[in-house]
């Protein structure tokens, strides 16, 4: 589908494609996770996570959930290939007894999950399950635990719904692919903007 944004080749993933696809996540994990309640840790992986976490977690308004975001560090500013996952925020250091549900924007060299899968163990989880918007078909995806998977899509660079390149494009409410243009522009730069 063409794009309206002029950095976007195409969209591969609709605002309404998402929504009802977020929609059954929610019901999926809600049903998968019933007696969990006032146990259950939601654990979004800034940046890229806070999206899908924020419509996630609407769709489970019966449940008591704490919500502990990490930060995980693998592309940064306008590298395109993993660097390998470095957790860079701080888990609780216990969770002890606590059923934790990972919540990503993508699985790609699956380095991040298996880095938190590991990390929320070794803290006394009762149970660790993960959760990502898109998994792409790599080696990497394919040796990683994932128990919720919004759509499977081919290795494209996409942004959009959390997803950026540099920092940008996280607010388009669709998935799509970057235009190579806006890869290897260097963008203008700020003017200020004095009052008169």
């Amino acid at each position: 589908m063409a794009s309206p944004h002029p950095d976007i080749d195409h969209i591969l993933l609709t605002a309404d494609a998402i929504a009802a696809r977020v929609a059954e996540l929610g019901a999926e994990v809600g049903r998968d996770l019933a007696g969990a309640d006032g146990q259950l840790v939601i654990v979004p992986v800034m940046t890229g996570g806070f999206i899908i976490v924020a419509d996630l977690v609407r769709h489970l308004p019966q449940r008591r959930v704490r919500i502990e975001v990490v930060t995980v560090s693998s592309y940064g500013g306008t590298n395109m290939t993993s660097r390998g996952a470095q957790l860079i925020g701080a888990l609780p250091p216990t969770l002890e007894g606590k059923h934790v549900l990972v919540v990503d924007d993508i699985l790609d060299t699956g380095g991040t999950l298996r880095l938190l899968q590991a990390e929320i163990l070794r803290r006394g989880a009762a149970s660790s399950r993960s959760c990502v918007l898109l998994r792409k078909p790599t080696a990497g995806a394919a040796q990683t635990k994932c128990d919720y998977v919004g759509f499977d899509i081919p290795d494209e660079f996409v942004v959009g719904y959390g997803l950026d390149f540099d920092g940008l494009y996280r607010n388009l409410p669709y998935v799509g692919t970057l235009a190579m243009h806006a890869r290897t522009a260097t963008p203008p730069p700020l003017t200020e903007v004095r009052a008169s």
